[in-house]
């Protein structure tokens, strides 16, 4: 019975030994009598009982590993406290392994040597500014070195960038500066337009108003023109009917009774204003006289 327990508990640790089952996104290294020997996938496995050993075991997933606050000195001599996070994940199980005693210690301590050095390149300014390009040159300087530590470095994000309380209060008083800055700018921008709008405004005002004197005096001398040459059109007409009529057997005796008719409704005319003195010929014969000359005018104009 004592003997069965035995080979029970051996068979147990046999199994135990031997038989191994390695979960998702892990990896096991299996050293044989104190050398590599192999790598275990996800799944079971079996090992040769006290001779095959799991050495190391490997997660495959994404790992986030927060890298520790450091003083970063910039370009132009500012410090800044920086902290920030890396991403990493094995990819070979072997190299991870044996490439380094603790390869997350040694990614931690490059992505904080890195930082500094980067940060170094750059002036204040920048690095608020330009945060993409220092984690991508993180990533590029890390993961050129995890290469032998079966480490491949995905991304790093810089958490916080905390300058000096007298870097802030100087910031912060540029900052406001520059907002008044830009008021006063935008401010007297938009003086300058609206003078440019009212300048603009009486410019077209006037122009339209030249243009409308401009059209009326055109407009009122084209009447002008207009009326006189109706008048006149209608002077040579009436003056056409005259000498057609004068043409007429009895034109001229008419137009000498119209000379005479003329004539003494002028003297009467003037007989019937108070204040003149009239001045009646002593010879009649110099009203005929001028019915005569007015008459040979007539005849003359024919």
């Amino acid at each position: 019975m004592e003997i069965a327990i035995v080979l029970l508990v051996i068979a147990v640790i046999f199994v135990t030994r031997s038989v191994k089952v390695v979960p998702q996104q892990h990896a096991w290294v299996i050293e044989r009598l104190g050398k590599y020997h192999g790598t275990l996938t996800p799944g079971l496995n079996f090992l040769v009982p006290f001779i095959d050993k799991v050495a190391y075991k490997h997660v495959l997933k994404e790992i986030p590993l927060d890298i520790a606050s450091q003083v970063c000195i910039t370009k132009d001599n500012t410090q800044l406290q920086v902290d920030g996070i890396l991403y990493f994940q094995v990819t070979d199980a072997m190299r991870a392994s044996y490439g380094s005693s603790n390869y997350i210690v040694a990614i931690s301590q490059l992505a904080q040597t890195s930082l500094r050095s980067v940060i170094g390149k750059l002036e204040l300014d920048k690095t608020f500014e330009e945060r993409d390009i220092i984690n991508a040159q993180v990533v590029a300087a890390i993961d050129e070195a995890a290469l032998n530590w079966g480490v491949k470095v995905l991304r790093y994000e810089i958490k916080d960038l905390t300058p000096p309380k007298e870097i802030l209060h100087a910031m912060q008083a540029q900052i406001t500066a520059e907002r008044e800055k830009r008021a006063l700018i935008a401010a007297s921008e938009g003086r300058r337009q609206e003078q440019i709008n009212i300048a603009t405004g009486e410019r077209e005002a006037f122009i339209a108003r030249s243009e409308g004197e401009k059209q009326a005096a055109i407009n009122s001398a084209q009447g002008e023109a207009a009326s006189i040459t109706a008048v006149a059109e209608a002077t040579a007409l009436a003056i056409e009917r005259i000498a057609a009529a004068i043409r007429q057997p009895g034109g001229e005796q008419a137009v000498q009774l119209k000379v005479a008719e003329r004539a003494v409704d002028a003297y009467g005319k003037v007989a019937a204003d108070a204040t003149t003195t009239l001045i009646i010929p002593g010879n009649m014969s110099e009203v005929s006289g001028l019915i005569a000359t007015a008459m040979k005018m007539v005849q003359s104009s024919k």
